[in-house]
C-alpha cells in the first residue's frame, strides 16, 4: 500500500479513549528496543511518525496512528523491561490484556521478534497469549539484515520451534534498513483489514 496520509489520533491509556469510528485495527506488540517503531515508519514510509528511542520502555500508551483513513495502526508499550517498576508494569499489563481481549475493531497482531537472538519468555508468552485468545499473529523477525542470507532458513526454523508456531501463521525476516520483507508485511496486513 502507497501511504501518503497517516497522523496519531490518539495516545490512550484506557478503553473510553479508544477511536469510536470501527475501522480496522492492526497492533503490534515486542519486546522494547525490538524495532516496533522503526517497523511501523518504514510501513508508512517516514522517519519518525513512530518514535524511535534509544531508551527502552518510552511507549507507555496505545498509539493509534490513522492510515490513510482506512485503518489504524495501535503501537503497544513494549514488554519485558526491567527498569519500569513493577506498578508501571502492571498497569501496562492490564491495558495491554483489555486492548486486545476486547477491541472489536482489532483485526490482527504484529508480533516483532529480534531475529539475532533466541525468542525470550516474553515472546513465547505472547506468542501463545494471541493463540489462546484465537488473535490472528503475523511474527515479524526484525534486524534480519544483520544475520546473513546463509541464516535466513535457520533462524526461521529456530524461531517457530521456540514459539512452538502454529502452521497457520507466518514468520517473515524484516530489515528496517534494506526493506526486506516490507511487502509480505503489508499483504498480511491488506488480508486481514480487508472488509
Amino acid at each position: 500500500m502507497q501511504v501518503n496520509h497517516v497522523s496519531l489520533t490518539i495516545s490512550a491509556v484506557q478503553a473510553a479513549q479508544y477511536p469510536t469510528d470501527e475501522r480496522p485495527e492492526v497492533a503490534f506488540v515486542g519486546r522494547s528496543n525490538v524495532g516496533k517503531s522503526s517497523l511501523i515508519n518504514r510501513l508508512i514510509n517516514r522517519k519518525s511518525m513512530a518514535r524511535t528511542s534509544s531508551v527502552p520502555g518510552k511507549t507507555q500508551t496505545l498509539n493509534f496512528y490513522d492510515i490513510e483513513s482506512l485503518l489504524y495502526f495501535v503501537d503497544v508499550p513494549g514488554y519485558g523491561y526491567a527498569k519500569v517498576s513493577k506498578t508501571a508494569r502492571a498497569k501496562f499489563a492490564t491495558m495491554i490484556e483489555e486492548y486486545l481481549t476486547t477491541r472489536q475493531t482489532l483485526r490482527g497482531v504484529v508480533q516483532l521478534v529480534d531475529s539475532r537472538h533466541e525468542p525470550s519468555d516474553d515472546d513465547i508468552s505472547m506468542y501463545q497469549y494471541l493463540k489462546y485468545y484465537k488473535i490472528p499473529v503475523l511474527v515479524v523477525a526484525t534486524k534480519a539484515d544483520k544475520i546473513g542470507k546463509s541464516k535466513y532458513a535457520a533462524t526461521t526454523r529456530r524461531i517457530q520451534k521456540a514459539l512452538d508456531f502454529n502452521q497457520v501463521d507466518t514468520l517473515v525476516l524484516f530489515s528496517a534498513e534494506t526493506g526486506m520483507g516490507q511487502e509480505s508485511v503489508w499483504q498480511w496486513l491488506e488480508q486481514q483489514t480487508k472488509e
